[in-house]
């Protein structure tokens, strides 16, 4: 129970902000995408831009790529984009920290799941399709809250606008470069858990990484605040 002079706002305050939760969410999404395109058949799971045109070349006769991975993957991950619509809508309007902790336990137990399954099943057909649905699922969930959320310069999973807004606000692009320290930082997190990620998964195979993303993201949810 709260003290007398404690306040909900300042349980609020409580935990790392929300900035520094999006930036460790961006170095997972490096890691489960280094997971699926390295070791499920070249597909992204978290970076639909990529996953979309990876269904291009797919469906164009491209050696390598599978259009029905890809629509797995896309298909998942717009059902739990729409799962993170309809919680937004119902957790949104309480505590954010609250909101962010749910969702991103949900995610650290999806991603978990599926280290479990890599562990146990390795290689086979149904567990191909099974990370690729859960994972794809998970990143949904997560991209449709942190939209919500609305953290200027950081979507935790492309970074096509990051890059843009970095050198077009840039000095050198006449602008002040108010906000180059985010932009960097949330490249260099992707790039630090793409190379984690595929590190592990050529030297450990899936079932680490996706374990160490899991990990990531409960230790997140676990000491997220809802301030920026």
């Amino acid at each position: 129970m709260p003290t007398e002079t404690e306040k909900p706002h300042d349980r609020e305050e409580r935990g790392l902000r929300l900035v520094g939760v999006l930036l460790g969410l961006t170095v997972v999404s490096g890691i489960v995408d280094a997971v699926s395109y390295l070791g499920l058949g070249h597909v992204f799971t978290a970076n639909m831009t990529g996953n979309v045109v990876v269904l291009g070349f797919a469906a164009a006769g491209a050696p390598g790529f599978s259009t029905t991975h890809s629509l797995v993957s896309l298909g998942s991950f717009l059902v739990g984009a729409a799962a993170g619509g309809r919680s937004g809508r119902r957790l949104g309007t309480g505590s954010r920290r609250t909101w962010v902790r749910i969702i991103l336990c949900a995610e650290a137990l999806l991603v978990g799941a599926t280290a479990l399954a890599a562990h146990l099943a390795p290689g086979r057909t149904g567990t191909v399709y099974t990370l690729i649905a859960v994972t794809a699922f998970a990143m949904g969930l997560r991209n449709a809250t942190v939209r919500k959320l609305g953290v200027p310069d950081l979507t935790t999973t492309v970074l096509t606008m990051t890059l843009t807004g970095l050198a077009a606000d840039s000095r050198l692009g006449g602008g002040q470069g108010s906000r180059s320290p985010r932009r960097t930082a949330s490249v260099v997190a992707m790039l630090a858990g793409a190379v984690l990620g595929a590190w592990l998964v050529l030297h450990h195979g899936l079932g680490l990484p996706l374990l160490v993303a899991a990990l990531l993201s409960g230790v997140l949810a676990v000491t997220a605040s809802g301030r920026e």
